[in-house]
């Protein structure tokens, strides 16, 4: 048994590792999971930004940061802005705000962001 488990975790890729982690970090600081987020209530979540891009909304500038916490993603908009201090990727963070759904995306406009 013990040889069958340490087989399986050599083998594993250093995606998966770096995931399970980021899982566990977020899990500990007690937030929701973005994997089980509701549309149209509030939420405290974290995670790792994978992505920052500003895109016109409505004819002004919107940072987009997309946020991973290992289950899932979650795209932070904050509108009318082209930079967000000490928002850059690979950096965590904690966002609190609400849930809202654009097609199959999951997003949180103007949210309350912690760096960690």
């Amino acid at each position: 048994m013990a040889l069958r488990g340490f087989v399986k975790k050599i083998t594993k890729s250093i995606e998966e590792i770096d995931r399970e982690k980021l899982e566990a970090f977020c899990e500990g600081l007690g937030v929701s999971p973005i994997g089980g987020l509701t549309p149209r209530t509030r939420a405290r979540v974290a995670g790792e930004i994978r992505s920052v891009r500003i895109v016109p909304r409505a004819g002004a500038a919107a940072v987009e940061a997309t946020i991973n916490d290992g289950s899932a993603s979650i795209t932070a908009v904050f509108l009318g802005r082209r930079r967000v201090g000490g928002v850059t990727t690979g950096r965590r963070l904690v966002i609190e705000g609400m849930v809202a759904q654009d097609g199959n995306r999951c997003l949180m406009f103007n949210p309350i962001y912690e760096l960690l």
